[in-house]
């Protein structure tokens, strides 16, 4: 898919991956961008530099009726659906029942609400497209935080469901999976030493958002289900599909090597 032309929505816009997704997305002349956020000032903010193609609405992807909001734009059907929006926990098995509550409402069933409000209009017209921004954690795991590796992983195979049963009918899936990017989320996390955070930092380079932007644009136009801003996680995969338990092995030791002290 070319994004020009196309009505494209973005939620968790208003700041890091998801704002430079939608700059990305005008800059390539998409007809209209809706910038969606529970942050609306922030989502406003974004929209006035996109300007006249944009539009900016505040939204909480944990609650169906508003995602199914978004489906209905001033610019027309939308073509792009990119459910961003994301959140981290920061805790293993001490996380509380209400931490994997929340981050499964927000990092799981927030694509189920975005493709059920979008794919039978999509259909009925002929087709269009999903990306689901669901991180290298989601298929490599990741240090620290339970709640968040296990729902970022139910998206990719939510994302693969999708993607077996409507192919046919005209839907495209992709899956945004980087894994170090200069966010707000990472600096926070590696202000507060968060396992993960520190983690992340050390798996090789941090990207800065537009960086990952330019990887979608590519990854859409190329239609590629995995879109890896971060060519080494397509390898991490690869070792992990080819010897799990040398996989779990390394990063059993990776982790006792940042938990460790002197």
């Amino acid at each position: 898919m070319r994004v020009r032309d196309k009505v494209v929505v973005v939620t968790g816009a208003a700041a890091g991956i998801g704002r430079a997704m939608a700059l990305r997305f005008a800059a390539e002349g998409a007809a209209g961008v809706v910038v969606a956020d529970l942050d609306e000032a922030g989502a406003v903010a974004v929209a006035k530099e996109i300007g006249e193609r944009a539009t900016a609405v505040r939204v909480d992807v944990s609650s169906e009726p508003e995602v199914a909001a978004l489906a209905e734009t001033p610019f027309g059907p939308v073509d792009l659906f990119c459910s961003n929006a994301g959140i981290i926990g920061g805790h293993g098995l001490d996380a509380p029942d209400q931490e994997w509550s929340r981050l499964y409402a927000v990092n799981v069933l927030a694509h189920v609400y975005a493709a059920r409000a979008v794919i039978p209009s999509m259909v009925a017209r002929g087709g269009g497209y999903l990306l689901n921004t669901c991180s290298a954690a989601g298929l490599i795991s990741c240090p620290g935080d339970a709640p968040y590796a296990v729902t970022k992983a139910a998206a990719i195979a939510f994302a693969e469901w999708v993607a077996i049963h409507y192919a046919s009918r005209g839907i495209k899936v992709s899956v945004l999976c980087p894994q170090g990017v200069r966010t707000g989320m990472l600096e926070q996390g590696l202000e507060e030493e968060h396992l993960t955070a520190r983690a992340v930092a050390a798996s090789g380079t941090i990207l800065d958002p537009p960086d990952v932007a330019a990887a979608v644009v590519e990854g859409l136009e190329a239609e590629r289900f995995h879109i890896f801003p971060h060519p080494e996680v397509a390898d991490f995969v690869h070792r992990k599909a080819e010897d799990p338990d040398r996989w779990l092995a390394g990063m059993s030791r990776f982790v006792d090597s940042l938990t460790s002290t002197p």
